[in-house]
């Protein structure tokens, strides 16, 4: 099945970009990474602080069945322009990974759809490498995939 979240990233270079067109409205898409309740349901993660401000924090959790944490990341917010953009730092704590880089970037493509890109930069092209090791493309894509249906009308 091919993957509609696409993710580029070129040899020898210390970032990825990845774009999704989504049938969405862009303030719908915006919503989405803005509200704590929607980002917990299509990241499938507990939002533990979220301050959509410059200089504000963020703090994401994902505990197993037995209440035990798997997962933990925070960051600072660098700009926040409604239905525009987002700058952040990205940290996942309990990991040999530092800290990177997010640029997103949101674009409405008509009144129905709108497109996010997301350009991370890494500390470096091992890190990068790592960090694509592990199953992030098919995550990010089921993810992204969850963020979509959460908007569709019930039957």
């Amino acid at each position: 099945m091919e993957l509609k979240t696409k993710i580029h990233a070129e040899e020898e270079k210390q970032e990825i970009l990845i774009t999704r067109k989504f049938d969405l409205p862009i303030h719908l898409l915006f919503k989405a990474y803005q509200e704590p309740e929607l980002l917990e349901q299509w990241m499938g993660t507990k939002v533990l602080k979220l301050e959509n401000k410059q200089h504000g924090g963020y703090q994401f959790e994902t505990s197993d069945p037995n209440g035990n944490v798997v997962f933990r990341a925070n960051g600072t917010i660098h700009e926040f322009m409604p239905e525009e953009r987002i700058t952040r730092t990205f940290k996942m704590e309990n990991t040999p990974f530092p800290v990177q880089l997010e640029f997103l970037q949101f674009e409405s493509l008509s009144d129905q759809q709108s497109k996010l890109t997301m350009h991370i930069i890494y500390k470096s092209v091992e890190i990068r490498n790592q960090v694509l090791r592990l199953p992030f493309a098919q995550g990010i894509n089921n993810a992204h995939n969850r963020l979509q249906n959460i908007f569709k009308p019930s039957n």
